[in-house]
């Protein structure tokens, strides 16, 4: 167990909620929730999660903390807002899961192994560095994100659809070298910086 990790569980206790509240992207919402399953049937993925959103919900107001933080389901979502629109109370409830998904991860008790874990990982540090994601890059870390050979076999498999790609001028070798990037790169990474300054205040606030 991580040191912040051991530092939340004696701040809070027994009150998960209230930890949740306090440090989770529009937490103070989980309260709202009236356990309708609108979410989760409106979700595309909802057959694959072990914790439906209102489910994740009900658990964080039993106290149910480590099972929450080291579940795999806020790493499914997709962000389709689906459940957003949906949602008769108006739950901000996309926010709330990858705001779950982020807070684990920060404690250091997120899935190690889980695939979309990987991908937002994958995802995100693709992005941060030119602003812009340069698909190829993406595309090829995915590829091996579980290994070497995993990687050359997807390839593989994949091969003829890049060629066609290629062919039609949707993708390109250089894009891997240059790619599109936003203007001021610098001014994105201070941004980053200052975001990461705030979170880091706030964990010691509280």
């Amino acid at each position: 167990m991580s040191n912040l990790n051991t530092e939340m569980v004696e701040k809070y206790r027994n009150n998960f909620l209230q930890e949740v509240t306090a440090n989770v992207e529009e937490g103070e919402w989980v309260k709202m929730c009236m356990q309708c399953g609108v979410c989760s049937g409106s979700c595309p993925l909802g057959p694959y999660w072990d914790h439906p959103p209102q489910e994740l919900f009900m658990m964080i107001r039993a106290g149910k903390r480590e099972e929450v933080l080291t579940s795999s389901s806020m790493w499914m979502c997709t962000s389709c807002y689906n459940c957003v629109a949906r949602c008769p109370r108006g739950l901000p409830i996309t926010h709330i899961m990858h705001g779950l998904a982020h807070y684990a991860d920060r404690l250091g008790i997120a899935p190690k192994g889980q695939q979309t874990r990987k991908f937002a990982n994958l995802f995100w540090d693709n992005l941060t560095k030119t602003g812009r994601v340069n698909e190829l890059r993406l595309g090829i870390s995915l590829y091996f994100m579980n290994g070497f050979a995993a990687g050359v076999k997807k390839a593989l498999s994949m091969a003829g659809m890049g060629m066609g790609m290629m062919k039609t001028k949707r993708l390109s070798p250089m894009e891997y070298f240059g790619g599109h990037s936003i203007k001021d790169k610098k001014g994105l990474q201070a941004i980053l910086k200052k975001a990461k300054e705030i979170e880091l205040a706030k964990e010691q606030k509280f």
